[in-house]
């Protein structure tokens, strides 16, 4: 079963026929809300609002962890994850989406792993490839289906939040690399990973990151909030496409 996890702009699914929701108890503490369970063109989906359905949970405060479990032990095995991002590199713009193929954590005290016991078996996560090969193709051959431009592949830098990056700070993860600039990347994608989930990114660029385009004296949050949300039609589309593409 595939799941989507919303992010700004992505609180709900509008072409998601909802059958039931479900409050979930985990070990890991409360996941951000009810899960919606529905069909999406007569696919079964889960959908989550990672920052609950009224946007209140900021990005370090999402329990990441108790959102992944329940997917898991719901059933899911695919996971799409729905995220906004900051552009770094020039080609993308605001309302550019990016299938993003790499990650690099710049985040910080989070509850970043399952495996927190001493008294039990851990295993080592491979990471060399974050996101998952065949969930990547399957998304970028919808985007096609959709007929909906999508960027193949970029490093996503995961920052702290809640605020914005300062201009020295966007320029430092252009050095190590990165193309993007997100707050909610980690540590899902690893968690993920060690769920053993099929998990990928659609990831929406929502802006300029500080000091490139017209962000270069500051952000516009109200313009990121409009960038986001005329996007999510897009992104809706390609998702459409992707339940189909298991066919």
């Amino acid at each position: 079963m595939l799941a989507i996890i919303g992010g700004r702009g992505l609180t709900q699914l509008a072409n998601l026929k909802i059958t039931h929701q479900q409050v979930m108890r985990t070990p890991y503490g409360e996941p951000s809300g009810a899960f919606l369970f529905g069909t999406l063109d007569q696919h079964e989906v889960i959908f989550l609002a990672r920052h609950g359905y009224g946007h209140t949970i900021p990005p370090h405060l999402v329990n990441y962890r108790a959102n992944l479990w329940v997917l898991r032990e719901q059933g899911a095995s695919k996971v799409i994850s729905v995220a906004t991002v900051g552009g770094i590199r020039a080609d993308l713009k605001p309302g550019v989406i990016v299938v993003p193929d790499q990650i690099i954590d710049y985040t910080h005290g989070r509850d970043a792993t399952f495996f927190e016991a001493r008294d039990r078996p851990f295993s080592n996560a491979d990471f060399t490839f974050p996101y998952s090969a065949s969930m990547r193709s399957q998304i970028l051959r919808s985007a096609q289906t959709a007929q909906q431009p999508c960027v193949d592949g970029g490093v996503y830098a995961a920052t702290q939040g809640p605020r914005l990056d300062s201009i020295a700070e966007i320029n430092r993860y252009e050095r190590d690399g990165a193309d993007m600039v997100g707050m909610t990347g980690m540590p899902e994608t690893a968690l993920a990973k060690e769920l053993e989930i099929e998990y990928a990114t659609i990831a929406v660029v929502a802006n300029y990151a500080a000091g490139r385009g017209d962000s270069a004296v500051g952000i516009n949050i109200e313009n990121v909030n409009a960038t986001a949300s005329s996007a999510m039609d897009r992104v809706r589309s390609i998702l459409e496409c992707v339940v189909n593409d298991d066919d």
